[in-house]
Formats: structure tokens, C-alpha cells, sequence
């Protein structure tokens, strides 16, 4: 396997500042959408099965310049965020922190999965797994589980994406079978180390923040080098952290985030460009 992109999680700002940002690199004459492999986490999940859709890249990111009125509003604020870290970082167990947050998740008073899951049907037009690899992380929110879903899981793209993108406390854990998921993000903000093996890795991540057990970013960056693999690890620069906000989960930020993020490709393509050569 020769490349790799990952796509890490952000809220709709982070969807917005990905796709302008991949849009920007391409726009420039960076295939970075013909990876190899594509490894998406919650907002990066989104990209993910959009980029490995087959449909125009151009499409995905003007709408992100349209207004967002199929976009259920929110707020990550910081209670939801304190209840979060207090309920996984109690422990140094990894699965047990997980399964701490997922209690919380289950509990937590949510709109319904049917209004959530219409919202990830409108983000996916393409509702087939790709013929491309490409790899969706979750949580299972009794267990504490980490999970990959692929083409092979039997879990329809949309769920699967659903499920990455399903943040405690905010929307309602996602439904397969008997089980129910939460956002690949309580395992680690990007999951970058899902890429071993890949000789090249680009790594966008809108938010690369960890607490309690979780696996920091910069560790698995120093893994994939060590075993032989060039990374680079896009993050917001300034402008586009302006843009994005406080709450990345605000519909009426991403606009201006894809925008930021279509600049910000001018600032990275050399460094990008030559690690995809």
C-alpha cells in the first residue's frame, strides 16, 4: 500500500475544512483523493465515503457554500465537554474510559436517531461502500469496543458513517443489530495509526486533543515514521481556527471554514505535493 489519507474528527466545521482543503490541494494539482487508503473518524468519516464516492470533489464542497438547512443545530459546549472527560477520565483503562463515555451517551437526552440518520443520508449520495478501501471507526457504547467498519463489516455505509459520527451527548448513539455506536473520536480524535503499513500518509485533522487513556496523535505519528512511513499532519492554521470558532458543531460556520480551508491548501501544497510524489 502505497498512500494513505486520513481524516480526522471536527464537527461540521471539520467536514467543511477538510473538504476545502483536499478541494484546494486537487484545485493545485495534488491527487490527494486517489489515496489508497482512506481512513475517516467521525467529521473524517463524512469526507471519507465523499471522497471515496466517485462523485466530483467540487460538488461536496459547494455545498458547504450553500446554506445549511438540512443541518440539525448544535453545541458542544462545555458542559457536555466536562461530563465527557469526568466520565472517561477516571480510569487508564482505554475500553473501560470508552465504556464510561458510552453510559453517558445512552443516557443523554438526544433528538431521535430517525432525524440524525436523515441528516447522514443527505451528507452521502453515494450509500454503497467503494470499490476503494476505506475504513469508518466507532465505539460500541456498552463495551467500550473500538471498531472498524469496512465494506466487509455488513453494516451499511450510512450507519457506519452515522455511528462515527454519533457524538456523546450530543446525538443519539447509532443502532446495527443489537448493538448500539458512538463516535470513533472517544478512541482518538484522527486514529492515524489505522495507516500502518502505508509508505505515504497525509493526516487532516481539525482537532487532534486527547484526555484520559486516549492515544495521543503525536504518538502515532511517531509510530507510523519509526516503522518506516512519511506523514504529514495537516492542522488549522490560524485563519481557518477563526473561522471554524468555538463550536464545530455550528451549521452557520461552514462557509467560512471550507473557505479557510481552500486557502490554507496554498500554504501546505509543497510540503503535501512532495510527500505524495
Amino acid at each position: 500500500m502505497q498512500r494513505a489519507l486520513v481524516l480526522g474528527g471536527g464537527g461540521v466545521t471539520g467536514v467543511a475544512w477538510e473538504l476545502g482543503l483536499l478541494a484546494g490541494l486537487v484545485e493545485r494539482g495534488v491527487p490527494v483523493t486517489e489515496a489508497d487508503l482512506v481512513v475517516g473518524t467521525s467529521a473524517g468519516s463524512v469526507v471519507g465515503a465523499q471522497v471515496c464516492s466517485g462523485l466530483p470533489l467540487e460538488r461536496f464542497y459547494g455545498e458547504q457554500l450553500a446554506p445549511p438547512s438540512g443541518e440539525l443545530a448544535a453545541r458542544l459546549g462545555f458542559a457536555t465537554l466536562a461530563r465527557m472527560v469526568w466520565a472517561g477520565g477516571r480510569t487508564r483503562d482505554a475500553v473501560r474510559s470508552r465504556a464510561r463515555i458510552g453510559a453517558m451517551a445512552l443516557a443523554a437526552r438526544t433528538p431521535s436517531e430517525a432525524s440524525r440518520r436523515a441528516v447522514i443520508e443527505a451528507r452521502l449520495p453515494a450509500r454503497e461502500w467503494p470499490a476503494r478501501r476505506l475504513l469508518v471507526t466507532a465505539v460500541d457504547a456498552s463495551t467500550g469496543e473500538f471498531v472498524v467498519f469496512d465494506s466487509d463489516s455488513g453494516v451499511s455505509l450510512v450507519d457506519a458513517v452515522g455511528a462515527s459520527c454519533a457524538v456523546p451527548g450530543v446525538w443519539p448513539p447509532v443502532t446495527v443489530g443489537a448493538r448500539r455506536y458512538v463516535d470513533g473520536g472517544m478512541r482518538s480524535a484522527v486514529n492515524a495509526d489505522l495507516a500502518a503499513g502505508a509508505q505515504g500518509v497525509l493526516v487532516v485533522a481539525p482537532t487532534s486533543g486527547a484526555f484520559g487513556p486516549m492515544p495521543r496523535l503525536a504518538a502515532q505519528v511517531a509510530e507510523l515514521r519509526r516503522t518506516g512511513a512519511r506523514v504529514v499532519v495537516v492542522t488549522p492554521d490560524a485563519a481557518a481556527r477563526r473561522a471554524i470558532g468555538r463550536n464545530v458543531l455550528d451549521p452557520a460556520r461552514r462557509a467560512g471554514s471550507a473557505r479557510a480551508g481552500r486557502a490554507q491548501a496554498g500554504v501546505v501544497v509543497d510540503e503535501v505535493a512532495a510527500l505524495w510524489a
